[in-house]
């Protein structure tokens, strides 16, 4: 039951049955107990899952991996890490867990080493992974490399790219002002782009002033979400910035139309 609300995204309720065992006089084993601080971890409690380090099973790949995650999550990197340096043996998932802090903490360099590091040690990445690097690529302005390890992702490890991983590309490129080389990406891939996809061309294209491209988004950001204000926001914005007024007040005419609130924060 623990390891099911543990899985099934019920974090508190897992740690709560966890100690109620232990209160029963129940002995964990290290699949129980990396559970439940994997449930400390998508809880970002540090607090909660760092009492589980007094354990004997804290040699158990699967507790350290846990473990490793609880640091990451909560900001921890250098705990992370050490714990990471110490484990006598580490498998994919230590340097996912690892490289995925990083990430998540905009620790570019660091999470590009890491991944650097371990290809060199033969180890496969997998699409977790890779959404880690690319992120990290597009942060430092690594567009080429960033580029590679998609490319090796796909014909080099055999690794079915999700929208995800498009997205990270797509940000990469509007980082690097590439807009037109973000249209021609979204062109060939094959499926259509998410709403986070979509929504990144069209704020870099609002960024940088390019019309064409920001309305192709706009359009398809609406077709996805016509009720979200944000999109009408910032199209409304790139309009204004361009001096099109009559193009604002149609597009305000179409929200009352189709009876789309506006955001109290937002500005025209």
């Amino acid at each position: 039951m623990q390891v099911g609300y543990g899985q099934n995204g019920f974090g508190e309720e897992a740690v709560k049955i966890f100690f109620e065992m232990q209160r029963n006089g129940f002995e964990p084993d290290d699949f129980t107990l990396g559970s439940v601080i994997s449930s400390c971890a998508n809880l970002a409690s540090l607090e909660e899952g760092a009492q589980f380090l007094v354990s004997g099973l804290i040699s158990f790949i699967t507790v350290s991996n846990a473990l490793i995650t609880l640091y990451g999550k909560c900001g921890s990197m250098e705990d992370s890490y050490q714990l990471f340096v110490e484990m006598n043996t580490r498998d994919e998932v230590s340097w996912a867990a690892l490289l995925a802090g990083y990430s998540q903490f905009g620790k570019a360099n660091e999470t590009i080493d890491l991944f650097e590091r371990m290809l060199a040690t033969g180890l496969k990445p997998d699409v977790v992974t890779f959404i880690g690097v690319l992120s990290a690529c597009s942060r430092a302005g690594l567009v080429e490399k960033g580029l590679q390890y998609f490319e090796s992702m796909i014909k080099e490890h055999r690794n079915i790219p999700i929208p995800d991983h498009y997205t990270c590309i797509i940000d990469l490129l509007c980082q690097a002002r590439r807009l037109e080389e973000a249209r021609n990406f979204i062109n060939e891939m094959p499926c259509h782009p998410d709403v986070v996809g979509w929504a990144t061309l069209l704020s870099s294209c609002r960024g940088h002033g390019d019309m064409e491209i920001g309305k192709w988004a706009a359009d398809s950001l609406i077709e996805l979400e016509p009720q979200n204000p944000a999109t009408y926001v910032l199209l409304s914005s790139l309009y204004a910035a361009k001096g099109k007024w009559n193009e604002v007040v149609q597009l305000r005419r179409g929200m009352r139309d189709k009876r789309v609130k506006k955001e109290p924060e937002s500005l025209w």
